[in-house]
């Protein structure tokens, strides 16, 4: 077993160490959570519920704790870590109402009654990365569980604390050994063996569409079942009848809210032409005024990017591009980047195309509403995205025609953990939150018992 180390990306320095699992570890876990399904699986609906409602109470008392060593691990800034935080306890009570809720049915037949049961899968292997990694662990561990699953958890190698945290915080909680377990380590050994481990019966991954790929290969072979959430590239649509104020106010934290390092974050803004210049007006003092700051400060907005390879591989964006104008950014140690307003020539210009993550947004002008859709569609991706109008017919419009899994009008959320979140396209595979969510996690068992009739 190895190490990994850990460095704080306000400042780029080390500050602490996690074990890096082998092969033999990441085996020795599953095997404990295939032996702790027998167990779980058995717990009483009641029973289970309550466990997760204690494990959602643990994480309330240790908000602030989880918080803080985010805004380290991850450079998020406090407020973002305290709602991340308070994420993992909401999901948790969430699906702590699912166990006593998770009711079959019973179909009509003849010569006998018809019932089914939703049964758990067994193992579930959740792959988290680094950018959110406290809320995508309870989007996936949270419903796992509360369907009468066991998990192995991999936390991404850059941000491995608060997962490791919450694990001992499910055993402090009383969840029985072996039921949640996280295993830090590296995707090509501990995320792999999730996929190749027959024990391993789903596997969830959030992070880039290319690995995301290469996982539903893999588990294809067992015919295993994956969710997956992949890159994004969205739009934002700002209708010339639109708040243009509200909308330009809105923009930046759209795009710039954990340094753009969100799969979710509206990094192409579409402007009605009649507006455009207008709309950039409006746009740059509110850009300039982003408060971009050490994470740790309340006021901050916007912290670092994660490592000095996602810094250069974001810059590599802005050479030959026409910038419009950039906020301002730390001159200090630490991977810090200013937030940045390109202005696209076309829709081939590579940063039009391509997923920076990183606080960088396109503007490109349109026409009418029909070509204001097909640009939004014209991308590989179809995770999230927004559009701003006061025209209630035009929001129905668009919003049915536009090729993304999650859309807000007026608005620029993409997340709430009581409704669906997913992608079309090759965003993803599946959605995760929301009531249906738990089903994903069990197979429908169909089971026919003769009357004698």
């Amino acid at each position: 077993m190895g190490t990994t180390d850990v460095i704080n990306p306000a400042t780029g320095t080390v500050f602490t160490t996690v074990p890096s699992l082998g092969l033999e570890e990441t085996d020795a876990a599953i095997d404990r959570a295939v032996k702790a399904f027998g167990e779980w699986r058995r717990v009483s609906p009641g029973d289970r519920a309550r466990l997760l409602r204690r494990f959602a109470a643990v994480v309330e008392d240790h908000i602030e704790e989880l918080a803080q060593l985010e805004v380290r691990n991850a450079g998020h800034t406090a407020g973002n870590a305290r709602w991340e935080a308070g994420n993992v306890r909401d999901v948790l009570n969430y699906y702590a109402g699912a166990p006593e809720r998770l009711s079959g049915r019973q179909i009509p037949v003849s010569g006998g009654i018809d019932v089914t049961f939703h049964e758990p899968l067994g193992v579930v292997g959740i792959i988290v990365p680094w950018n959110f990694p406290m809320p995508i662990a309870g989007w996936g561990f949270a419903p796992a569980l509360a369907a009468g699953n066991t998990v192995v958890l991999k936390p991404a190698e850059l941000t491995p604390l608060t997962a490791i945290r919450l694990a001992e915080l499910a055993l402090e909680a009383g969840l029985p050994e072996g039921v949640f377990q996280v295993l830090p380590g590296k995707g090509s050994v501990v995320g792999q063996r999730f996929v190749t481990h027959p024990a391993v019966r789903k596997v969830c991954f959030t992070g880039s569409t290319e690995v995301g790929k290469s996982i539903m290969a893999g588990c294809a072979d067992q015919v295993k079942r994956v969710t997956l959430e992949l890159g994004g590239k969205s739009a934002n649509i700002v209708f010339a009848d639109a708040d243009l104020e509200a909308a330009a106010a809105a923009a930046p934290g759209a795009v710039f809210d954990n340094a753009g390092q969100d799969c979710c974050a509206r990094s192409r803004l579409l402007v009605e032409a009649s507006v455009y210049e207008r709309f950039l007006s409006l746009l740059e003092p509110a850009v300039r005024n982003f408060r971009v700051l050490d994470p740790a400060d309340d006021s901050s907005e916007m912290g670092p990017l994660i490592s000095s390879g996602q810094r250069a591989s974001v810059a590599s964006y802005l050479e030959d591009a026409d910038v419009a104008f950039q906020g301002s950014a730390p001159e200090q140690d630490g991977w810090w980047f200013p937030p940045t307003v390109l202005l696209a020539g076309s829709t081939a210009d590579r940063h039009w195309r391509e997923e920076i993550f990183g606080p960088v947004v396109s503007v490109l002008p349109f026409r009418d509403e029909e070509e204001a859709v097909r640009l939004a569609n014209d991308t590989e991706y179809g995770l999230s995205g927004s559009l701003w109008t006061r025209d209630v017919g035009r929001a129905l419009r668009v919003s049915r025609a536009v090729e993304t899994g999650a859309l807000s009008v007026n608005s620029n959320s993409s997340v709430r953990y009581w409704t669906p979140f997913g992608g079309m396209k090759q965003s993803g595979l599946g959605r995760e939150l929301g009531p249906d969510a738990l089903l994903s996690f069990t197979d429908v068992k169909n089971v026919f018992i003769s009357t004698g009739d």
